[in-house]
């Protein structure tokens, strides 16, 4: 595609930007203003922007009981995710032993999110957001999995059954929820998985896999099969050289796959609400402060909105670099 020159046209695309950011911004800008609101000036008729703000909301959204020290316990903790992402950024200059790094921040992590509840008491939203944790994390491991095999697969099967198999899961992929969402129930109720991390990630593995497995064949595609021949011409056989060679290769297509799963289990309602009575995630718990007929609730909503939603915003600008690579490599070819 050549570049527009004309300045005129330039100017409009533009600013149709311009107005299509501003568009998808208010929203959430609007919404933070919310949480930073009393629950008199967030039901004001008329919309406050100049106020003194509030953290009560948050405080009262994940605390059952704040402890005297919050304001310590606070900085202390921003303190060591601010550490936390320094060493991740530096562990990717690092020419070797990064994946180490990557194990270890991912160890601390696992540790402070056990040790929060048995520092101060927490209250259930905590809980809740250790149970999208536990589900979007499972969801993307298995699904990854399963799509970088089947994906690799399919992309060096030049037989028919291939193409009938990526169409058989594009089908599946067009179904919707309810299509799923029952027959999964009832195997819940059967072997006794409902309300269980395990009935929930494998659901949305099958929801997520035609996806994935379309996406990630798409990567693999680009890869001249000249390379994992020349793999196995020095002593690998097919699997090494797919974890060897081929993986490393297509890291920011998996990247991008894994970002794409992450934000369909992340934000999954409805699979949730029927298939667990307990183990409910962000988007579930969320839903519960925008029923009834507490004016509190809008408050209380608002931050959780935001507090869920800040973790992703953090996980797509760290990884947006990878993101970016991925997505042009895979529009590449069709």
């Amino acid at each position: 595609m050549q570049p527009i020159k004309n300045p005129v046209a330039r100017l409009f695309i533009h600013l149709i930007l311009i107005l299509f950011v501003i568009y998808s911004a208010v929203p959430f800008f609007w919404t933070t203003l919310q949480s930073l609101k009393t629950v008199r000036q967030a039901n004001a008729r008329t919309p406050l922007f100049i106020f003194n703000p509030t953290f009560d909301n948050y405080i009262n959204l994940w605390l059952e009981e704040p402890p005297d020290n919050l304001l310590a316990w606070g900085l202390g903790l921003i303190m060591v995710i601010v550490i936390l992402v320094f060493i991740s950024i530096a562990a990717s200059q690092l020419p070797s032993h990064r994946q180490k790094v990557y194990w270890a921040i991912a160890a601390v992590v696992v540790l402070i999110l056990w040790g929060i509840p048995r520092v101060v008491n927490t209250a259930e939203f905590y809980d809740y957001f250790l149970n999208t944790i536990i589900v979007t994390v499972g969801t993307v491991v298995v699904s990854i999995s399963i799509g970088c095999l089947a994906g690799y697969a399919l992309a060096r099967y030049a037989g028919i059954l291939g193409v009938i198999i990526l169409v058989v899961a594009l089908g599946f992929r067009a179904l919707p929820r309810l299509a799923f969402v029952l027959p999964y129930y009832w195997i819940g109720q059967v072997t006794g998985l409902h309300d269980t991390y395990l009935l929930l990630i494998i659901t949305l593995v099958a929801v997520n896999q035609p996806f994935t497995v379309w996406m990630l064949r798409s990567f693999f595609m680009e890869i001249p099969r000249e390379m994992e021949d020349a793999a196995m011409v020095d002593g690998c056989n097919r699997l090494t050289a797919f974890l060897r060679v081929i993986l490393p290769i297509t890291w920011p297509g998996i990247i991008s796959t894994s970002l794409f799963t992450i934000l369909l289990a992340y934000n999954e309602f409805l699979l949730v609400r029927i298939l667990t009575q307990s183990k409910w995630t962000l988007p579930v718990a969320i839903a519960q402060f925008t029923g009834g007929e507490d004016p509190g609730h809008i408050t209380l909503a608002s931050a959780a909105s935001v507090s869920a939603t800040i973790p992703i915003v953090i996980l797509i600008l760290f990884f947006q670099q990878q993101l970016v690579k991925g997505l042009a490599a895979g529009a590449v070819k069709g």
